[in-house]
C-alpha cells in the first residue's frame, strides 16, 4: 500500500515553525494501518507566548465517596460531556459516573456503570481498574431516542475492554442503568495495528466515530483513528462491537513542552466538523505508567482532519476531559483535570480561544 504524507498548517504564533501533522490513509478493509510507525516524530518545542488562562470553576466534590476509604471527590477524572443542565464526569480509577449540575457548586452524585469493587492499593486498584478514559455524547438513535453516553477505556491492557451506555431522557438526564457493552473484538484487531493501544478520547464527527490514541516518549506521534459509526452503533445496540476497518489514519506530531512530546488526552467535536482537543505533556515512555506533568495544550483540527491551532494553557494539571461549543466567535471550553494523586480532588475549569 501507498501511503501519503503531507504537512499540515498550526498557528503557533509569527516566525514559530508549526509542528508536523503527516497524514496516512489506507484503504477499507486493509487489516493493518500502513505506515503507522510513531518514531518518526520530531516534536518540536511549543512556544509560551500567547498562553490561554483558564479559571477553576469547583472541584469534583461528591455527595459519598465511591467505596469505604475512598475520598468523597473524583480524583482522575478523564472524559466530560455537558449536556442540558448536566455535566457527566468520567473517571480512570472508578466503576460509576459522576453526575454534576451545570453552574452549581453542590457535590455531585454517583452512578454505577460496573458491579463489583476495585482494590484501594494504588497498585492494585491500576491493574484492576477498566480504565475509562473517553465519554462521548451519541446522537439520537432508534435504541436511544435522545440520545446516550458512552464511556470507552483506553484498551491499554487486554482486560481494558469493556465500556459503559447510558441512555439519556429528553432534559438530558440518566434514562435507565447503563449497559456494560464488551469491546474485546473492536479492540483486539487495533492492537494488531497499534500494539501499545492508549486510546484517550473520542467524538463522532458526521458519519464517523474518531478515536484518539495518546502518543508518549517512546512514540511521540499521536493519531486520530476513524471509523464508521453506523457500523459501530449497531454493535452497541447489540451489546458488543466486533472487529471494525479503519477508514482512515491520521498522525500528528503536537509539539513538545520541555523536551517532553504533547499528546492527545481528549476531543470534542463541533457542529461544524471541527474537533478541539486537549493534549499533555507526561514525561512517560509507557502507555501504561503515568508520569511528571509538564504542560498542556489546547488545539483544533479542521473540518479535514488537519491541525488548524495549537496553544498553551496554563492548567495546574494534566487537562484530560474536554467539552466545547460555539458562542458567535468564541469557543467555550470546559475542562476536567487529574492530579495522578488520589488524595486531590480533580478540578472543573473553563477557558475560551477564538
Amino acid at each position: 500500500m501507498q501511503v501519503g504524507r503531507q504537512a499540515a498548517s498550526a498557528s503557533l504564533g509569527v516566525g514559530v515553525m508549526p509542528p508536523i501533522a503527516i497524514q496516512a490513509m489506507r484503504r477499507a478493509g486493509d487489516s493493518m494501518i500502513a505506515g503507522y510507525d510513531p518514531r518518526y516524530a520530531t516534536s518540536r518545542a511549543m512556544p509560551r507566548s500567547t498562553i490561554i488562562p483558564c479559571h477553576v470553576l469547583r472541584q469534583l466534590s461528591l455527595i459519598a465517596p465511591s467505596a469505604p476509604k475512598r475520598p468523597a471527590h473524583l480524583a482522575a477524572a478523564s472524559g466530560l460531556v455537558h449536556v442540558g443542565g448536566w455535566l457527566y464526569v468520567v473517571a480512570d480509577d472508578e466503576l460509576q459516573l459522576g453526575v454534576f449540575r451545570f453552574g452549581a457548586d453542590e457535590p455531585g452524585t454517583l452512578l454505577r456503570m460496573f458491579a463489583g469493587d476495585l482494590p484501594n492499593g494504588p497498585g492494585a486498584r491500576k491493574k484492576a481498574k477498566p480504565d475509562l478514559e473517553s465519554l462521548v455524547l451519541l446522537p439520537p438513535d432508534p435504541h436511544w431516542p435522545h440520545g446516550a453516553l458512552l464511556a470507552l477505556p483506553s484498551a491499554s491492557r487486554p482486560n481494558r475492554n469493556r465500556g459503559a451506555l447510558l441512555t439519556l431522557d429528553v432534559q438530558g438526564a440518566p434514562d435507565g442503568a447503563a449497559r456494560i457493552i464488551d469491546l474485546s473484538g473492536f479492540f483486539a484487531l487495533l492492537r494488531e495495528s497499534i500494539p501499545a493501544s492508549n486510546i484517550e478520547g473520542a467524538t463522532i464527527v458526521g458519519t464517523e466515530l474518531v478515536l484518539f490514541q495518546r502518543g508518549n516518549k517512546a512514540a511521540a506521534a499521536s493519531a486520530c483513528l476513524r471509523f464508521d459509526y453506523a457500523a459501530f452503533a449497531i454493535g452497541l445496540a447489540n451489546g458488543a462491537v466486533g472487529a471494525m476497518a479503519l477508514t482512515r489514519v491520521d498522525l500528528l506530531d503536537l509539539g513538545s513542552i520541555d523536551g517532553i512530546p504533547l499528546a492527545f488526552s481528549d476531543a470534542c467535536a463541533l457542529p461544524d466538523g471541527r474537533i478541539a482537543f486537549c493534549a499533555v505533556a507526561e514525561d512517560t515512555d509507557d502507555p501504561y505508567l503515568d508520569g511528571a506533568f509538564c504542560g498542556a495544550a489546547i488545539g483544533m483540527l479542521d473540518a479535514n482532519g488537519a491541525l488548524a491551532s495549537l496553544r498553551r494553557i496554563d492548567a495546574p494539571a494534566k487537562i484530560e476531559g474536554i467539552s466545547a461549543r460555539r458562542v458567535d466567535d468564541i469557543i467555550e471550553l470546559l475542562l476536567v483535570t487529574d492530579a495522578d494523586d488520589a488524595a486531590a480532588a480533580g478540578l472543573l475549569l473553563e477557558a475560551r480561544i477564538d
